[in-house]
């Protein structure tokens, strides 16, 4: 019975607040079930639910990755496929999932609690007593279709990575780490040959053993009535009694009771191939066990260490072997938690006859560094950077401790008492930083440079590339032939029959059953805006922050912009237009951005080497960066960015100005630059899906635009000519470069952004005298260039360019296209538009149903880009980008005919989606705040514009719908009105070709080096252009933010 005074199962464990972060933490554990809750509490506008099962196996069937997919097909009492992610989309809500090594995580992002406390329930049912039923692994896992060839979602997913470059090194690597009968040991997310044999038994056994309520916890973060969330968990675990193992009987807790992975006993040195044409170059993983996971001040000290050690240019691992010696084009780090954390050291784009070379050097510049003197005066600004890190990241993310909270689940003690130890204070530093040198030394050698590990070198190769797609196309050849042609038309009839089971149409009673919930538990991030200089030709603000700027008003014309927040950083950033850079040395932006922030300075006369000018950022700065303006809603401009503490701000506006003006192009560091973007080029040809953006760029944007100047296809060439000239006289690209900055800051160009607590800035504009003291003021505001006007004739007026490129690298297939659309956010057409996409694109809608549902593709999804003008359709990995396009099309054709009707219900679900999207602009402080920026600046568009954009929205009818459907949606599957480009693996290229063609296209096939532009570059003599096909991600961002685990995203502007 639950307590008489609580009137709750569920009684609370732990509840704090973290003394660095504006939340409180509370756990909560069933007295019935031991189900774990945990519950962040904080402002905002959304309420984000992880939902996570600690799962353990032991083989690469793929069982727990499988059961993610399944669990969306229905439950004991919701028995519709689809029915869930329909719920979701009427509750301001989206429903994800992932499958890790060692957990299952579920994941609910809702704006408002209403719309979270609505769906709890049913999703959590969903994961508990789903229907497992054998048609949902037919369609969803793996099946053969009435034309021989495998296909099915999970399937689909893994045939794309599972001979790519990194999956192939990091599965060899765990093969080696991890004895059999360990969990880390296998590919939870299924090996091609295994999930071609995987049962709906094995699988329900998987569930039976995992999914059970004690080994459940569920991590919700936000705005969370915790009154209303315990009652509905109470009546859901009365609900679930009946159909799970009884909460009594035994249970072995995954990993924390399993055997433990034994420390090696010697290091292995493997060579691993991957396949690939272009052998120039290849990678290298080393990985060492570090300390537990459950031990916070060594893994505090090892995360700062690794930060040290290869966290930036700066950083010795870094400095040495990638702008010195030149042997890689970076090192990467990173870390998994796990009992033991497994620490991971990535080299990229290793020359592949140097591959072991490399490798000897890493490790001897290790243990240099372990036997050297530290320079104590960098490692402590290390250990501070990593704490002004955490608190930054409190703010800055809308799911603050969800990685912590569910790590603490796997490993820690279940009473919370660790979680609190973790995230109560930030201690831990103050701690590591009285360290004396000599313990930091030894921390170096027994976890890495004295330590046992198992290095993979990943080498290119153009004959497994080959032996790969002959021996796949051999085996659907005899796959096809041994079951015959009635072998093949009874197994299309068993997909049918499965499909038709799967479709069954939800009731429309059972949804109406579950209103859609009112937005008044939605709590928007409100900012305050204020301006100054040319800024207040926007028009007069009447509020307190606007009179504390007034106040400070030198007179200065600097356009500045601020967004007040509740915030205890200060964002600056610059806006600057491009036009006045000429077109033909837009490409070499690249080099410039790359080095605007690792470059020497000069200050009182004195040279500043670059990386006295990193430590010295890192030690005044969250992050910097500079980039495109994409995520400002123009991909056009730069925006040059530096987060500080707020008491910072002044120290901010000194570096722009020092970085900008007082920048040394040094030849040295140029070259370092051109060869570190060139070496990544055989690794970033890989992606198909990133080589259709790439070769979009090509076709529909025109030279003038800095994408496409600074896109994969153009650099490749680009910078050989580049590197040639800094060889013969570097004098020349040193001049070039200087030409970009003096053509780049001026008056005219810039507009400055200020998000922070504008009460806590002393000087809020008279701080930017001696950066405006370098400008010339009497120059007019230019305004910002838009995409549009830098679009090529193709990608004015799209239509009847198609174009099939082959890539050895790709398993599968992808296709995009474009045609034309709204070039405005006024335009009267876009309401009904983003109802129509929101429409189609739905979890478990239309193109769902008629594409991932029938195993067609991984997914597909429409775009609309009023910068450009444009909408765009993507097929995301695909075993035939054809069929999924052809289904696609079949769908819009039939709304557009009236032979299929759309769905009332539906309907409403779009445009809470749409309220959704708004809420996920706005999740933080500083995204409201960006929001703000880009709705008044960048758009132009009135202070209530969302307000008025989703009344229309709610006013949309049927009949507009239809005629968007027709007018501007259904163009993007014509030939004569749309672009279309795919990328594919070679052995699917007739097929795509034909099947093309019968939608009217005329695909031509080329090849992706045949798209390279080089701006009117030479190739030097004797260097071919098509050599290597070099390849970069060229809009890569600058970011001195350090570089563990992921790569920084260039679009994090305002």
């Amino acid at each position: 019975m639950p307590s008489a005074t609580s009137n709750t199962y569920f009684r609370t464990l732990q509840r704090f607040k973290p003394d660095y972060a504006p939340c409180t933490i509370t756990k909560y554990e069933s007295e019935r079930t031991g189900m774990s809750v945990v519950v962040v509490d904080r402002e905002g506008p959304k309420v984000n639910g992880f939902f996570t099962l600690a799962t353990e196996i032991h083989d690469d069937s793929g069982a727990p990755h499988t059961l993610e997919h399944l669990c969306f097909m229905g439950s004991k009492t919701y028995r519709y496929k689809g029915f869930l992610d329909k719920l979701a989309t009427r509750a301001y809500s989206n429903t994800n999932a992932w499958t890790a090594t060692d957990h299952t995580a579920y994941t609910l992002d809702t704006a408002g609690w209403k719309g979270f406390a609505q769906i709890l329930p049913v999703y959590l049912e969903h994961v508990i007593v789903p229907t497992l039923t054998d048609a949902g692994c037919y369609t969803e896992v793996h099946h053969v279709d009435g034309s021989g060839n495998d296909a099915g979602v999970v399937y689909s997913e893994m045939q794309g990575v599972q001979n790519t470059q990194g999956e192939l090194m990091d599965l060899r690597s765990k093969r080696l780490l991890y004895p059999e009968n360990i969990g880390f040991r296998y590919e939870t997310g299924g090996m091609m040959e295994q999930l071609r044999v995987l049962t709906a038994d094995r699988i329900r056994t998987f569930h039976r053993d995992m999914y059970q309520p004690k080994n459940l916890c569920l991590v919700i973060i936000g705005d969370v009535d915790h009154a209303d969330l315990l009652h509905i968990l109470d009546s859901f675990e009365t609900s679930i009694l009946g159909d799970i193992p009884k909460p009594e009987a035994p249970f072995r807790r995954p990993w924390v009771e399993s055997e433990p992975a034994q420390p090696l006993t010697k290091s292995v040195l493997e060579t691993v191939e991957f396949p690939e044409e272009d052998e120039s170059s290849g990678e290298i993983m080393i990985s060492f066990f570090g300390p537990s996971c459950n031990d916070l001040l060594q893994a505090t000290a090892l995360n700062v260490l690794l930060v040290y050690l290869a966290g930036s240019s700066a950083s010795v691992l870094e400095y040495k072997l990638v702008e010195k010696e030149q042997v890689t084009s970076a090192v990467y780090y990173s870390t998994e938690i796990r009992p033991n954390i497994l620490i991971q050291f990535t080299l990229s784009s290793v020359a592949t006859e140097k591959l072991h070379e490399v490798e000897k050097r890493f490790f001897e510049v290790l243990r240099e560094t372990a036997v050297n003197p530290l320079d104590m005066a960098y490692l402590k600004d290390c250990i501070t950077r990593e704490r002004r890190l955490i608190k930054d990241s409190v703010e800055s993310s809308s799911t603050p401790f969800s990685q912590p909270i569910i790590y603490d689940f796997l490993f820690a003690k279940r009473d919370g008492s660790m979680l609190k130890a973790d995230l109560s204070n930030l201690k831990e530093f103050d701690e590591i930083a009285t360290w004396p040198e000599e313990r930091w030394r030894q921390l170096i050698k027994s976890w890495l440079s004295d330590a046992n590990h198992v290095t993979i070198l990943g080498k290119p190769s153009a004959t497994l590339s080959k032996r790969l797609k002959s021996e796949e196309k051999s085996r659907i050849e005899a796959q096809k032939e041994k079951l015959g042609p009635e072998g093949l038309k009874a197994l299309e009839q068993k997909l049918a029959q499965a499909q038709a089971e799967n479709d069954k149409e939800v009731p429309k009673d059972l949804l109406q059953r579950f209103p859609v919930p009112s937005t008044k538990s939605i709590h928007f991030i409100g900012t305050t805006t204020a301006r100054s200089g040319a800024a207040k030709k926007l028009g007069h603000l009447d509020n307190t922050i606007q009179e504390l700027v007034d106040k400070d008003d030198t007179k200065s014309p600097l356009f500045i912009h601020f967004e007040h927040v509740q915030s205890n950083f200060a964002h600056v950033s610059l806006i600057i237009s491009t036009e006045s850079v000429p077109v033909e040395l837009r490409p070499l932006l690249t080099i410039y951005l790359e080095n605007l922030f690792a470059s020497p300075l000069e200050r009182d006369g004195k040279r500043i080497e670059f990386d006295q000018v990193i430590m010295e950022l890192e030690r005044d700065t969250v992050d910097y960066s500079i980039g495109s303006g994409s995520s400002i809603a123009n991909p056009e401009v730069l925006v040059l960015r530096l987060s500080v503490e707020v008491d910072k701000y002044t120290v901010a506006i000194q570096w722009l100005k020092e970085i900008i003006w007082n920048g040394i192009f040094d030849a040295e560091r140029i070259a370092a630059t051109t060869f570190r973007v060139l070496a990544d080029v055989p690794e970033a040809k890989r992606s198909g899906n990133n080589m259709l953006a790439a070769i979009e760029e090509i076709i529909e944007a025109a030279p003038a635009s800095i994408v496409r100047a600074r896109s994969t296809l153009v650099i490749a060439v680009y910078l050989k000519s580049v590197r040639h000239q800094l060889n013969e006289d570097p004098r020349i690209i040193i001049a070039q470069l200087e030409e970009i900055r003096n053509a780049l800051f001026q008056f005219s160009n810039l507009r400055a952004v200020v998000v922070a607590n504008v009460e806590k800035l002393t000087e809020p504009v008279s701080s930017w005298r001696k950066f405006t003291a370098q400008l010339d003021p009497s120059q007019a505001l230019k305004p910002m260039e838009k995409r549009l006007s830098r679009l090529s004739e193709a990608g004015r007026n799209p239509g009847k360019l198609a174009y099939i490129v082959p890539m050895p690298t790709v398993d599968s297939s992808f296709a995009h296209s474009t045609t034309r659309g709204p070039s405005s956010l006024k335009d009267p057409r876009v309401p009904a538009l983003m109802v129509a996409l929101s429409y189609l694109d739905a979890v478990e809608g239309p193109m769902w149903t008629a594409v991932r549902g029938t195993g067609l593709a991984y997914s597909t999804s429409f775009s609309r880009n009023t910068e450009s003008g444009q909408v765009s359709f993507s097929v995301y990995r695909s075993p035939n980008a054809f069929k999924a396009f052809q289904a696609s099309k079949s769908v819009v054709e039939g709304f557009v005919s009236g032979s299929e009707a759309l769905d009332a219900l539906a309907l409403e679900g779009a445009i809470s989606s749409i309220v959704l999207g708004f809420a996920n602009g706005q999740a933080t402080m500083a995204a409201a705040a960006s929001m703000s920026f880009v709705r008044q600046v960048m758009q132009e568009l009135p202070s209530n514009y969302y307000e008025q954009i989703l009344e229309k929205v709610r006013a949309v009818e049927v009949r507009e719908i239809q005629a968007i459907l027709k007018d501007i949606v259904l163009p993007v599957f014509i030939a004569a009105s749309a672009n279309l480009i795919v990328t594919c693996s070679p052995v699917m290229e007739d097929d795509l070709v034909e099947g093309f063609k019968v939608l009217g296209f005329e695909p031509e096939v080329r090849d992706l080096a045949s798209f390279q532009d080089g701006y009117g570059s030479t190739v030097p003599e004797g260097e071919d252009a098509d050599d290597d096909e070099d390849l970069i991600d060229a809009d890569s961002l600058v970011s001195g933010s350090g570089k563990d685990n992921e790569t920084d995203d260039d679009d994090d502007a305002s």
